[in-house]
């Protein structure tokens, strides 16, 4: 992978982290469009890698929410923060036990297989139309709703599905808030990332290759920057209500995949 390939796929990674239509997705198809040869093990190593720097910029984003749920816990009473920090615990659980036990499995749908993205987009975009046709509410996110979107976001470590898109849909339809359910769906997967990044750290799975490594950093640096913009410009959309029009992208997308999938 070249300097300029690794710098495409992390603006692809950044821009599509936030916005609803699958990051892990257009990354698979962007490697099949450049020609990345890569195994499954570094095609992943590589995907954890722009995660990681799209969850800095989550960080980033809502730093104040963060300082604040920081700052809740610490006053060790069941406050809101509080609260709020169980059900992010309790989204993790589905994703935590996919990625523990299924994780081999996990990895092999991360060798270019275009037209099973191609069919994922299209589950995505069902979801995001659904959503979208739901009616607004003004209710937060409940410690059962936290473990359905716990679901959700464990489905969606499959490439095509859209990870915030099956979580804010999963949200909306269950009668969430979607100013709300942006807001949780972004926080819910920062520690499930850092926990993934500390987990191969340890496991030595992380042994970078030399001749990667600046490529590697480049696609790190551009991911971060566009999903500082991405992340900003989504919580607007979701706002908005403009869930449809990423319907339609992913339902054009998801047809041009499978078709290029089978034309080879």
């Amino acid at each position: 992978m070249d300097t300029l390939d690794a710098i495409i796929l992390g603006i692809i990674q950044g821009l599509t982290e936030f916005l609803p239509v699958s990051s892990s997705g257009h990354l698979e198809l962007g490697k099949a469009i450049l020609g990345d040869n890569s195994v499954p093990e570094e095609s992943l190593l590589f995907t954890v890698i722009l995660h990681f720097a799209t969850a800095l910029s989550t960080l980033v984003v809502f730093r104040k929410d963060v300082w604040e749920i920081i700052s809740g816990l610490f006053s060790f009473k069941w406050n809101e923060e509080t609260q709020f920090s169980l059900k992010i615990i309790i989204s993790m659980i589905p994703a935590v036990i996919i990625g523990l036990f299924f994780e081999e499995q996990l990895e092999a749908f991360f060798g270019g297989n275009i037209r099973f993205v191609g069919f994922m987009l299209l589950i995505t975009a069902v979801l995001l139309y659904l959503a979208d046709k739901a009616e607004d509410t003004e209710r937060k996110v409940s410690i059962g709703n936290a473990f359905v979107i716990g679901v959700a976001q464990a489905v969606a470590m499959l490439p095509g599905i859209s990870r915030s898109g099956a979580t804010i849909s999963t949200s909306v339809l269950l009668g969430v808030d979607k100013t709300k359910a942006a807001r949780f769906s972004f926080l819910m997967v920062v520690p499930l990332i850092f926990g993934k990044i500390a987990k191969d750290l340890m496991s030595g799975e992380l042994a970078f290759n030399g001749d990667n490594g600046v490529a590697m950093g480049a696609g790190f640096i551009a991911a971060f920057i566009a999903g500082l913009a991405a992340c900003t410009w989504m919580i607007r959309l979701v706002k908005k209500s403009k869930l449809s029009y990423f319907a339609i992208y992913c339902l054009i997308v998801g047809i041009i995949a499978i078709a290029f999938g089978f034309l080879g």
